[in-house]
């Protein structure tokens, strides 16, 4: 059976590429007083004893505030430490054998780019969400090319037949405050964010600001951009 356990819709932060486990801590802090919901924790270049470290600090402090957890392309820690969830890209483990790895309680975050197709081969790996971008130009993947926003709308006709709780539709890469309201409206049920956020002068405040609109588009149905998913 899939995991009970619900991706949550609104701000889902991914750090930046910080060694400062005491920073990084506090930003959490201050992001979720902000309303971040969910945390990812990327580190491309980090050492594995880094990456645990880092690991070991935010895990607890997530816990204690509620937030969901999860680890990029490491499965292994993950499920070591007990992290809520693991994201993969294409180029990681695959899907499959990472779900097979974790069980079914653990949650299961995929990159699908600008494919739906590639979320509709995800999705029967019980994921707890597909993220599609990156939606504009990305400082963080400054190669990675832009998924129209149509691919939101494809995304919520792929997972509306799923039951509860249903995978998410996550939005990433060049994300700002400015276009948080386009693609909760276009249909994602969260935003994927590293520098908006966490390089803001104010965390607090711009995480306030990027969840906003997943607030009011709880009582908004989603605009369709898309009659077919495929």
């Amino acid at each position: 059976m899939p995991s009970t356990l619900k991706f949550p819709k609104g701000l889902y932060g991914v750090t930046p590429d910080w060694d400062d486990a005491k920073r990084l801590e506090q930003a959490v802090r201050d992001a979720a007083r902000g309303g971040m919901k969910a945390l990812q924790l990327r580190h491309k270049t980090a050492t594995p004893e880094l990456r645990r470290h880092l690991a070991q600090t935010l895990l607890p402090v997530c816990q204690e505030l509620d937030i969901i957890f999860l680890i990029n392309d490491d499965w292994r820690l993950a499920l070591e430490l007990g992290a809520h969830g693991v994201h993969v890209g294409q180029h990681d483990e695959d899907p499959a054998r990472v779900r097979q790895e974790i069980g079914p309680d653990m949650l299961l975050g995929v990159s699908c780019y600008a494919d739906p197709h590639r979320a509709q081969s995800m999705l029967k790996h019980q994921v707890a969400y597909i993220a599609f971008g990156a939606m504009y130009a990305s400082s963080t993947k400054p190669l990675a090319p832009t998924a129209p926003l149509e691919v939101l709308g494809a995304g919520q006709t792929l997972t509306q037949a799923f039951e509860a709780p249903r995978p998410a539709v996550v939005a990433i890469g060049g994300i700002g405050i400015s276009q948080a309201p386009v693609l909760a409206a276009a249909g994602a049920d969260s935003i994927a964010v590293v520098g908006s956020l966490f390089l803001a002068q104010n965390i607090e405040a711009a995480a306030r600001a990027l969840s906003a609109p997943f607030a009011q588009a709880l009582l908004t149905p989603p605009i369709s951009t898309s009659t077919s998913p495929v």
